[in-house]
């Protein structure tokens, strides 16, 4: 299985027609943070008690 199969359906959005839309609570399913690699390098996605959203390296 590869990480692309893994990803939830992106969201119709006629605002983002030439992207994909994710909401990013399907993206961090536990909760807590995501890990997004690109390029050979790891980024941490996280959702803040505030529903702030924080990308770091």
């Amino acid at each position: 299985m590869t990480l692309m199969s893994k990803l939830p359906t992106p969201r119709p959005d006629a605002a983002a027609a030439d992207s994909a839309v994710y909401d990013a609570r399907d993206l961090v399913a536990n909760g807590e943070k995501a890990t997004i690699v690109l390029d050979g390098q790891t980024y941490i996605l996280r959702i803040t008690r505030a529903g702030k959203l924080i990308l770091t390296k």
